[in-house]
């Protein structure tokens, strides 16, 4: 019976430093998304049409990406439910062909209605192989439109990278825990 109690008990801490390594990990990545959000809505960029008027968004604050020849992109995200976090996503692409270099960048999606958000969180989401986002700088994103129910804008932070697609990216979604 002892071995069973230090069993569980063993069980519970393993879980309970695994919870808590990955709330950190999502508070950080939360605290980064809200300050990117903050920067993004003080470029003059026009993007608050998107914030306020879209069914749902997601800011991956810190975006890596990088290759030659063979290149690949993650990072993690926040997603937005009418302005309100409702959870954590994933981004993950591998993609060949023309590119060089590496880049960090930040990167939203904007969903045009509550079935384009709903497609996102059912984990059916990915981009087209052509897809490409909107680079910001100022007043880019006044005439920018919806395309597919979906529009991205990108913000380099660093680093230069011959390679603005967005095509063949992969999405995991996992909602917030009340």
């Amino acid at each position: 019976m002892k071995i069973l109690k230090s069993i569980a008990a063993a069980t519970i801490l393993f879980f309970a430093v695994g919870v808590n390594a990955q709330s950190t990990k999502d508070k950080k990545v939360i605290n980064d998304a809200d300050k990117a959000k903050e920067k993004l809505m003080t470029m003059e960029v026009g993007l608050d049409q998107f914030f306020n008027n879209s069914a749902g968004y997601v800011i991956f604050p810190n975006v890596g990406k990088g290759g030659f020849i063979v290149g690949g992109a993650s990072g993690n995200g926040v997603v937005y439910e009418d302005g309100t976090k409702i959870g954590m996503a994933d981004l993950k692409k591998l993609s060949v062909g023309l590119q060089a270099g590496g880049q960090a960048i930040t990167e939203v999606i904007f969903f045009e209605t509550q079935d384009d958000l709903a497609e996102f969180k059912d984990g059916d989401f990915e981009f087209s192989a052509e897809a490409s986002a909107v680079a910001l700088k100022s007043g880019i994103a006044v005439n920018a439109k919806y395309r597919d129910g979906v529009a991205v804008f990108a913000l380099p932070k660093a680093g230069l990278m011959a390679d603005a697609s967005v095509g063949g990216q992969k999405f995991d979604y996992k909602p917030m825990m009340k």
